[in-house]
């Protein structure tokens, strides 16, 4: 009984039975070593159960302070800075942040980009072999072309940097999923001629299993197809993530591009904000789905024809070839230019977008005016056109997919059932006809000769239909990737024409063709110098120019020549009439204008010892308020600087805004600051910038037009106490008393003279006097003034008669008498 207990026990427990063999084993072994052997091991078990311990703490430890750090910095708005000039960003991501390391571009990948889109080659009919004014030029259409072919090539050397970055990887997987499915699609079709041929000849054995194989290979295909989409949509996403980092740092630049492209350039004739968001969403998608649409049918193509080569011989395989070629001649000849069509309805949803933007920005204005119905028309008049000419694009597209169906589905089919029938009726030329000949049957087909040759020819003629029909679905892919092509040349273009004229801004490429002059004052007409790193502020023999919008363009002259020098504490006040120039000088000393002759000499660095600007309108960007105090500094600028946030508020205390911080809630506040703060709240925010970054210039655009004079006083005071240099343009004359010297523009008969003096010398109070005297001798003639105007509007009271043609005007009176008054009008003294 024991014996029987024992055998049911081990019977009983399946899991004893596989670790008893092991168990024995160990002990086995355990009784040979030493105690000190034991001991040792059982004291490095046991510390590696407390190092493994410790390290999962540490572990966790550490995450969850990540976690932590990573919602702190994206509350603030902040990020952390690499040692090699990368910037780690936080983004929320689920109930947690992400963290998102961001690579700034290289200087030399922009040099050596730069000749792919500013000196195309030849052959690319973009240029020739110099550097282009205009790339693409006017002249080049999108299409299916070799410049097509060279800008998608210089796109690509952007969204795919080198063999081993993570697009590549992504390219490969999805090469080796679309490589996988035409593998599956082959066994499918040989699988599917089987089940046929079973299901004729009876056999339910073979037949019920071939439906158990077509379910796993469904479910394996199935996957393989999500994962081709996943992957495609990753490779979207890469994509647009390269080339948006890449615009950015071609965009956002010391050079100030975002500036120069819009307001000088003109050579996108709109904002960049629609080539940024939608036409660059649209290439990377479209770029990305380029790779499936046209490698998988091509790669189709060469398997299949080749299984039908081997099944229907070389008249199928050279008909199917004369096939695909007579259909995309055809196709092509009648397809409609859709790379045109999108690029010029991509400009066009940007005007729209634009209209759109610019009512947003100044709803605030336009609400004043009243001028809703006037901001209607324009938008309706600019819808009206886009959906215009989107209803001309759907007109052609409805024409050509009607001829693109019938050709592709039903003609290829009708077409593909004569391939399918070589074997039947011509079975010379069939590549199968020795085999249907001589069949020879086996044990799990035991049927009748002419019974198996009907079942062979039923499954090849279902395999190879089933190979048809995979045929003429790669074809018509490759057919319907034509016009995907055409359509991708549109956004390829208008990418291409953002990046190309980035570059050009970048690089100040303007050369002037050869046999021409330059436009006097155009953007191929500067020789000026631009020098960083004087300290102060000089103007030699520089003529004060508002260029144009357009590169190609001459700009307006101001001032013919302006020469003059700002040394440490001495504070200028920049005044003249409306139109002289006064903002037009800071805009040259900002270098956001170009200085197209003499010398301008600036300090090197905007901030802390170097020129700070406060342009008229104050900005305040999306952020917490500690951001709108710090701008341009990011908070991580401001911890690296060693700058806390009890010194901001010190800062807010003296621009008479120490209540600000209480009133919204605290510095990690996020509000529309735009919307929240009052005129005179956004001026002296202004100002707190100023002495947070204590430059040792700063140059103030009508900065304190919304504060009263006591508070306008005390921000010029408090920044003379920081030993801020102060150039002020202003028309206010109650200015003069913070500044020592002044700048007058608009002087002369034309308005192109100045004048340069100091405040408070003789010769202006002489001159202050002059202008009083003159005005007490006016004032003293007030008396005879009022007496003339008297006298003039008695003689306008009076009306004359002429009494005949023929009297004479020897009085002065037109020969005629004095018309009475009428008797219901009394005299002066009665009324």
């Amino acid at each position: 009984m024991a014996a029987q207990s024992t055998l049911r026990r081990h019977s009983d427990d399946p899991l004893l039975a596989i670790l008893g063999p092991w168990t024995r084993l160990f002990r086995s072994r355990l009784q040979h070593t030493s105690k000190i052997t034991r001991l040792a091991a059982t004291l490095a078990f046991l510390i590696s159960i407390v190092t493994g311990a410790y390290g999962g703490h540490q572990w966790l430890k550490k995450k969850s302070d990540k976690q932590a750090r990573g919602k702190r910095l994206l509350r603030r708005n902040s990020g952390l800075r690499g040692k090699d000039g990368s910037r780690t960003i936080f983004v929320p991501s689920r109930s947690s942040t992400a963290e998102v390391k961001i690579h700034p571009t290289k200087p030399m990948t922009f040099d050596a980009h730069r000749r792919l889109f500013l000196n195309p080659p030849r052959a690319a009919r973009l240029g020739g072999g110099q550097v282009a004014s205009q790339v693409p030029p006017p002249n080049t259409k999108p299409g299916l072309n070799i410049a097509f072919i060279h800008q998608f090539l210089s796109l690509l050397s952007i969204m795919i940097p080198h063999w081993n970055c993570k697009e590549s990887g992504l390219l490969l997987s999805q090469g080796m999923f679309l490589l996988l499915r035409t593998y599956l699609s082959l066994v499918v079709t040989r699988l599917d001629g089987e089940i046929v041929r079973d299901l004729v000849a009876g056999n339910g054995k073979s037949f019920l299993w071939g439906i158990v194989k077509w379910c796993g290979i469904g479910g394996f295909a199935s996957y393989t197809n999500a994962a081709i989409k996943y992957l495609q949509s990753k490779v979207a996403i890469a994509f647009r993530t390269r080339l948006t980092r890449y615009i950015h740092d071609l965009y956002l630049n010391d050079n100030l591009n975002y500036y120069k492209l819009l307001n000088l350039d003109g050579g996108i004739g709109q904002g960049a904000d629609q080539f940024i968001t939608n036409d660059l969403t649209l290439f990377t998608a479209s770029a990305a789905s380029l790779y499936s649409s046209i490698g998988k049918p091509l790669v189709d193509l060469f398997v299949f024809n080749y299984q039908l080569f081997r099944s229907l011989g070389p008249l199928a395989l050279t008909g199917l070839l004369a096939n695909y070629f007579a259909t995309a001649t055809f196709l092509r000849r009648l397809s409609p230019p859709f790379g045109k069509l999108k690029a010029v309805e991509g400009r066009k949803e940007g005007d729209f977008r634009g209209l759109h933007a610019r009512l947003i920005a100044n709803a605030e204005e336009i609400a004043f005016y009243g001028g809703a119905d006037m901001e209607k028309i324009f938008l309706d008049k600019s819808f009206k056109d886009l959906k215009a000419w989107m209803e001309g694009i759907y007109r052609l597209k409805i024409r050509y997919n009607m001829l693109e169906d019938f050709i592709l589905k039903y003609s290829w089919s009708a077409f593909g059932y004569l391939i399918t029938s070589l074997p039947v009726f011509l079975p010379e030329w069939g590549g199968l006809a020795s085999s249907a000949e001589h069949y020879t049957p086996d044990a799990s087909h035991p049927t009748p000769p002419t019974s198996n040759r009907s079942h062979a020819r039923m499954q090849q003629f279902i395999t190879n239909k089933r190979l048809m029909l995979s045929l003429a679905d790669a074809g018509g892919r490759m057919m319907y990737s034509i016009k995907d092509l055409s359509e991708l040349a549109g956004y390829v273009s208008r990418i291409y024409s953002l990046i190309s004229t980035l570059h050009r801004v970048h690089a100040s490429a303007y050369p002037v063709p050869r046999g021409t002059s330059p436009e006097l004052y155009s953007l191929s007409d500067v020789s000026g110098t631009l020098h960083r790193g004087y300290d102060g502020v000089r103007f030699e023999d520089v003529p004060i120019v508002a260029p144009a919008a357009s590169y190609t363009i001459s700009g307006e002259e101001l001032i013919p020549s302006l020469s003059f020098t700002i040394t440490p504490g001495q504070h200028v006040l920049i005044s003249g009439p409306n139109g002289t120039g006064k903002s037009s000088l800071g805009r040259i000393l900002a270098g956001i204008w170009p200085v197209y002759r003499g010398l301008v000499s600036r300090p090197r660095k905007v901030g802390l010892d170097g020129l700070f600007f406060l342009p008229q309108r104050p900005y305040l960007p999306t952020g917490t308020l500690r951001d709108q105090v710090i701008y341009p500094q990011s908070e991580m600028d401001m911890r690296d600087a060693g700058r806390r946030d009890y010194e901001l508020q010190a800062i807010l205390e003296e621009v008479r805004l120490g209540y600000l911080v209480e009133r919204e809630g605290g510095w990690n506040t996020r509000k529309p600051w735009r919307d929240v703060l009052s005129g005179g709240e956004k001026q002296r925010i202004s100002f707190a910038r100023i002495l947070y970054h204590e430059p040792r210039y700063a140059v103030v655009d009508e900065g304190t037009s919304a504060v009263s004079s006591d508070v306008e006083g005390l921000l010029y005071e408090k920044c003379k106490e920081r030993q801020v240099t102060l150039l002020t343009i202003s028309t206010r004359v109650s200015l003069k008393r913070y500044h020592t010297w002044n700048l007058d523009l608009g002087q002369g008969d034309d308005g192109s003279e100045w004048v340069f003096d100091r405040i408070g010398t003789v010769e202006e109070k002489e001159g202050v006097e002059r202008e009083l005297e003159s005005l007490r001798e006016r004032l003293a003639r007030v008396e005879e003034w009022e007496a003339r105007k008297a006298e003039i509007e008695q003689e306008l009271k009076k009306v004359w008669v002429k009494e005949s043609d023929d009297d004479d005007d020897d009085d002065g009176n037109g020969g005629g008498r004095e018309l009475p008054p009428p008797s219901y009008v009394g005299t002066d003294e009665e009324r």
